[in-house]
């Protein structure tokens, strides 16, 4: 699975720049209203929303800008109508995409969205047809640098994590989506810093790419989740670090 968790690793320190904050806080936002609509504005009873808020804090969105947008979502201010639409389909080499976006014009979005698939040698499929490869599981992950195997692995399993492993320069948490939360508080109350932390699409198996297949994935990834709509993308795909080493951050 090599390449897999150093994906997340990298498209974490993008996000960190200016050209990029914006379009984070854009996904941010879509995702509190939409998590206050589904499960009220409470974000100490509705998990989603709490997560939601929790990533807007750590990217410094001013609390105004998180008010709103519950407030939007709970139908107290005026505001577009969202709907979460799943996108599945294909990349080079037969590499397998689950694509989870927030929209309020579903036309607009799977247009986009079937460009930049065939532009970058893939194409959306029919419902289906990948999401069995995909389990539903909470996933951390953690850079080796900011913390040590065996700490890690006492915290992670302590807090109920179903499994930790190596991957590349990093290290993976696995948890049952139930104890997640869980998890990411005792990494949290431990100061231990995470790349990416999310209740994730996980592949059950993966596709090895190389060369030009491996770097049209990579494209594939970068302008998917660039996309407004797009608030996470799970692919199948296993990559050697050295393939990613050009990509720009």
């Amino acid at each position: 699975m090599s390449g897999h968790s150093k994906w997340h690793s990298i498209k974490h320190k993008k996000a960190a720049t200016d050209s990029k904050r914006g379009k984070m806080f854009t996904k941010i936002i879509k995702e509190i209203s939409m998590a206050a609509r589904l499960g009220g504005g409470d974000a100490e009873t509705n998990p989603r929303l709490r997560k939601a808020v929790q990533d807007a804090r750590a990217e410094n969105m001013p609390a105004d800008n998180i008010k709103r947008a519950i407030l939007k979502g709970t139908g107290q201010l005026e505001g577009s109508t969202l709907e979460e639409v799943i996108y599945e389909g294909y990349g080079p080499g037969g590499a397998a995409l689950f694509v989870e976006a927030l929209t309020d014009n579903r036309n607009r979005t799977v247009s986009e969205l079937r460009h930049i698939f065939s532009k970058n040698g893939g194409n959306i499929g029919q419902e289906g047809c990948v999401a069995w490869m995909f389990k539903r599981k909470g996933y951390i992950v953690v850079e080796k640098e900011k913390a040590p195997e065996d700490k890690l692995l006492e915290l992670a399993m302590n807090a109920s994590a179903e499994d930790m492993r190596e991957d590349g320069s990093n290290f993976e948490i696995i948890t049952a989506p139930e104890n997640y939360d869980g998890v990411v508080e005792a990494l949290k109350s431990a100061n231990v810093e995470t790349a990416a932390s999310n209740v994730a699409y996980l592949p059950q198996s993966y596709v090895k790419l190389e060369g030009k297949q491996a770097q049209q994935m990579l494209k594939l990834m970068e302008e998917l989740e660039d996309h407004d709509d797009v608030q996470h993308v799970w692919a199948n795909f296993d990559v050697e670090e050295s393939e990613l080493a050009g990509l720009s951050v």
